[in-house]
């Protein structure tokens, strides 16, 4: 049961953070922006993934907002049918290749072959989740640091630093960037520590 946060997007024009906010408030506030200055190259990520966004800009503020992708929440609201049997878990059903012995021990398990997988998963989910988070976290301010940083001073030490968990150094070496660039990257890349 994931509950994923709503998306969150980011605008910079130049080395300035114009907004963040959902992905209506962050088009609203960009169309607003090039509409009165056109010459300006603006740039939007996901404020989380650090994954560019690309925003339609034609037309009207509504064919802009409009144009944007709908949230999940708005897809989850359809009603269900209830079936009788057993209630639908949204199992997939895909093809797993092991050894003799593994399927042996499968077998062997309470519940079956797919019960002890799901199991065996969810605890290694588990397990993983603070590694999982870092190197998401450090994946996500590399993406940003090169989109928005790559020709600045202290880019190559501020991302040696990064991946090795230096945050103080990382710090440091990002200390003469534009702040709001700086800011993000810091954002970004202590959400992998919290």
């Amino acid at each position: 049961m994931s509950h994923h946060a709503p998306t969150r997007w980011i605008a910079f024009a130049q080395t300035r953070c114009l907004a963040i906010g959902t992905p209506a408030e962050v088009a609203t506030a960009v169309k607003t922006f090039t509409d009165e200055e056109p010459e300006s190259s603006v740039l939007v990520f996901d404020a989380v993934t650090s994954r560019p966004v690309e925003i339609d800009l034609r037309g009207s503020m509504a064919e802009v907002l409009a144009r944007l992708p709908q949230p999940a929440e708005t897809l989850a609201s359809t009603p269900e049918t209830r079936s009788v049997g057993r209630p639908k878990l949204g199992v997939v059903a895909k093809e797993v290749t092991l050894l003799p012995r593994h399927w042996e021990w499968l077998a062997s398990q309470s519940g079956g072959a797919s019960v002890a997988l799901r199991k065996l998963v969810e605890q290694a989910m588990r397990g993983s989740g603070e590694t999982d988070r870092v190197r998401q976290a450090q994946e996500a301010t590399y993406r940003f640091m090169q989109a928005m940083a790559g020709n600045e001073a202290g880019y190559e030490e501020a991302s040696r630093a990064l991946f090795a968990g230096d945050l103080a150094a990382f710090r440091e070496h990002t200390a003469a960037w534009a702040h709001d660039v700086r800011e993000h990257a810091l954002q970004l890349a202590t959400a992998g520590t919290v």
